[in-house]
């Protein structure tokens, strides 16, 4: 698992409409508890639940996942100061989610690319 001070890079996020808490989890390098706790504090993040409360997320939901990962192990923010930054952020656009928009879309290029080759 990525720890708080572990920098590398995040496995890229496949093209699949629906993923599971335990596939979001190692996407995004937390542990299933950390999620449900996360869904409680940030009122963006609501996947879908599904037969017996399964959760289901989707692409942005992981991807916003990835933000608030970022904002609390990486930028040093508390809880409540990521929330703060995530709320503003929806009315501007947010560098730090372009970043990782970006960096989603150049690891996929790079795989077509591989392809191709």
């Amino acid at each position: 698992m990525l720890e708080a001070g572990n920098n590398s890079e995040l496995p890229a996020i496949p093209g699949k409409r629906y993923f599971t808490i335990g596939e979001v989890s190692e996407l995004c390098g937390v542990k299933p508890h950390v999620l449900r706790y996360w869904e409680q504090e940030f009122p963006q993040l609501k996947p879908v639940k599904r037969r017996g409360n399964r959760r289901y997320y989707q692409r942005q939901d992981v991807l916003l996942i990835r933000q608030i990962r970022s904002l609390l192990y990486e930028h040093g923010y508390t809880i409540g100061g990521a929330r703060l930054k995530l709320s503003d952020g929806e009315s501007k656009e947010d560098n730090i989610h372009s970043e990782q928009v970006i960096k989603q879309i150049r690891s996929e290029l790079e795989d077509l690319l591989k392809l191709l080759k």
